[in-house]
């Protein structure tokens, strides 16, 4: 089990996050590209600092939506959806070589993360987007009950997928994260934090909002880099990852 957090969100004077705190703690760094935040000069601080824990690396593409940090949807044909990551991730990738060190895996954000895992065609066009790089990129998607057709897709352009669950974030009884116009979407206490995370490690589990219990594939645990509590317990996180 692996923990990554998003990160690389500031932009220019404006800062965000607390990068330098976390990246001692996680296994995967997801850096935003410059479309719902960060620039090339915070990408390549954030790049450095992976490097420096021996972090990987991965892009962290949005819709083009700095003012709505990349939450909301935006319309797109496939070709358009496929040109926008690879834009994006051409971008990072670039900035990689600059450091001397090779981006191994895509997660997109926000709303285009959540449109990827109810749109199979979005997903598609994401899919085609990292085959076309020269060694394809692996893509973080939501782990979910049901992912047979996801599998399928990605199996034939030959691009691995990694399985993500979340430890602050409430779930849906579908397997889906409960959006964050609703209460109680952003977890906020650290018992139930830890708790969730824990069941995660030791059964692969969530329980929904209404009790349900959910069996989830995972590969990654993400901790959101915009939530303060998250980021306080990163390090007993990390123990509970450790100690499994």
């Amino acid at each position: 089990m692996k923990l990554n957090c998003d990160m690389g969100e500031s932009y220019g004077a404006w800062n965000m996050g607390a990068d330098a705190q976390v990246m001692p703690y996680i296994d995967q760094a997801n850096i935003a590209c410059g479309f719902h935040a960060g620039d090339p000069d915070v990408m390549s601080v954030t790049i450095a600092l992976a490097k420096q824990y021996q972090v990987q690396i991965g892009a962290h593409p949005a819709y083009h939506d700095m003012q709505g940090f990349g939450r909301r949807s935006i319309a797109h044909s496939p070709a358009q959806i496929t040109r926008l990551i690879c834009y994006q991730v051409g971008a990072l990738d670039a900035l990689c070589a600059l450091h001397g060190t090779q981006l191994a895996y895509v997660k997109p954000h926000g709303a285009l993360y959540n449109d990827m895992m109810v749109d199979i065609g979005l997903f598609s066009a994401i899919i085609d987007a990292l085959a076309s790089f020269k060694q394809p990129l692996a893509l973080m998607i939501l782990a979910r009950p049901d992912l047979q057709a996801y599998q399928k897709i990605a199996a034939s352009a030959g691009v691995t997928l990694l399985y993500e669950a979340f430890a602050d974030r409430a779930y849906d009884d579908q397997g889906y994260l409960l959006s964050r116009k609703e209460p109680g979407a952003l977890l906020s206490d650290p018992a139930l934090i830890k708790k969730q995370v824990q069941l995660l490690i030791d059964e692969q589990r969530v329980i929904s909002v209404s009790g349900e219990s959910i069996k989830l594939p995972v590969d990654t645990i993400c901790v959101h880099g915009d939530n303060p509590v998250a980021i306080h317990l990163i390090s007993e996180l990390r123990q509970l990852i450790i100690n499994r």
